[in-house]
Parts: C-alpha cells; sequence; structure tokens
C-alpha cells in the first residue's frame, strides 16, 4: 500500500473527520470565550474594583529606556492582568464542556443492566445459612 493510499484511508476515517470539526469550532468559540471575558466579564470586575483594567494589569521588572534615541531598551514587565484573564477564560471554557460532555452522557445513558441471578450454588448456601441462623 503506498503512502498517499494510507493517508487517504487514515484521512477518511470518521474519527479525523470528527476531530477536524471538533478542532474548527474550537478554534471558533475560543474567540466567542476571549471576546465575552475581555468585552463583557472583566470590565464590570474591573468596575466593581475601583476601574482597574486587568488586562493591563503588570510587574515592571525594568522600565523601557528611550532616552538614547540610537539605542532604545524595550521594557520588561510580568504582565499577571493578561494571566488573570486567559485563567478566567480558560475555567468558562472547562465549565462549558464540563456541561456538554455531561448532556451527552445523559443523552447517551444506556440501562443499566439488571444485576445477574447468583449461581445455583450460592443461592443453595444462602438459604443453608438463613436456616442456620433461623434455628438458633
Amino acid at each position: 500500500m503506498s503512502m498517499l493510499s494510507e493517508f487517504k484511508t487514515f484521512a477518511m476515517r470518521g474519527n479525523v473527520i470528527d476531530l477536524a470539526v471538533g478542532v474548527v469550532i474550537g478554534g471558533a468559540f475560543g474567540k466567542i470565550v476571549t471576546s465575552l471575558v475581555d468585552q463583557i466579564i472583566m470590565p464590570p470586575i474591573g468596575w466593581i474594583t475601583g476601574g482597574v483594567d486587568f488586562s493591563r494589569l503588570k510587574w515592571v521588572i525594568k522600565p523601557a529606556d528611550d532616552s538614547d534615541p540610537t539605542h532604545k531598551v524595550a521594557e520588561v514587565a510580568i504582565q499577571y492582568g493578561a494571566f488573570i484573564n486567559t485563567v478566567v477564560q480558560f475555567l468558562i471554557i472547562a465549565f462549558v464542556i464540563f456541561l456538554v460532555v455531561k448532556g451527552i452522557n445523559r443523552l447517551s445513558r444506556k440501562q443499566e443492566e439488571a444485576p445477574a441471578a447468583p449461581p445455583a450454588d450460592v443461592v443453595l448456601l444462602t438459604e443453608i445459612r438463613d436456616l442456620l441462623k433461623n434455628r438458633q
């Protein structure tokens, strides 16, 4: 089997197609969640906390130096506000995925199988045990 036909067989499997669709939808969903967090959730949180814009929060380790036009030094900073936004985005995505999986599990829940009847020897031993218990 040639490499091209092997690849065609691999790419046409249902799981690969489903995965590709999931990745595309996931990318679009990620953009929606980013917009939700940046433009809807974080502004009220910033307003509640006194007008703080979380996306601009940072800890400057070394400030930028523009005093010498021939040798500019960029600012070195830890942007923890952007990290907070990303964590909020992750929590939203994780919660939505949890709800989707929970819904799928509820829809595809199979009827629980009735427990199998115990073997005849176990039934006999149980009856003997019960008879001996009642004698005492």
